[in-house]
């Protein structure tokens, strides 16, 4: 399970450090692709099978099928922890995500989140700002 909040810098060479408690949860491979919200998705390789199996069975004929089919998979890249706990991120995914050099890696159960640090401050803001909004839209789902 994938749970916190993580700062942490790009190195020159486009490669960030992925926390070592995380390591052994990824030491199979994992994909970085574009994610919701302008930031990255980073899945362990079995929780991106998982997903991309479901990706795969959306109706063709539907253009949002299509287009998020697109967003998930065109964007997706492959990448192993290297000796030291690092990714090398493709320059596209750091374009789409904004991604500088600060950046927040932010677990969430199944998946790491990896944002431009200003960016991720700005999306936690406005909803710690929203909230009690946020929590009755939530209350059909039993939480």
């Amino acid at each position: 399970m994938f749970i916190g909040e993580y700062k942490h810098i790009i190195d020159d060479k486009g490669r960030i450090f992925i926390p070592t408690k995380f390591h052994n949860q990824l030491k199979d491979g994992v994909v970085v692709t574009r994610g919701l919200d302008n930031c990255l998705f980073l899945f362990p390789l079995k929780n991106w099978q998982k997903l991309a199996a479901k990706i795969k069975a959306l109706p063709l004929t539907q253009a949002n099928s299509r287009a998020f089919s697109r967003l998930m998979l065109a964007g997706a890249m492959e990448a192993k922890l290297d000796s030291q706990g690092r990714i090398l991120l493709a320059d596209f995914l750091k374009n789409y995500a904004k991604i500088a050099k600060n950046v927040v890696i932010v677990g969430l159960y199944d998946r790491l989140e990896i944002w431009d640090e200003a960016e991720w401050e700005k999306y936690k803001q406005q909803t710690e700002k929203d909230s009690n909004e946020i929590a009755e839209h939530l209350t059909n789902l039993g939480i």
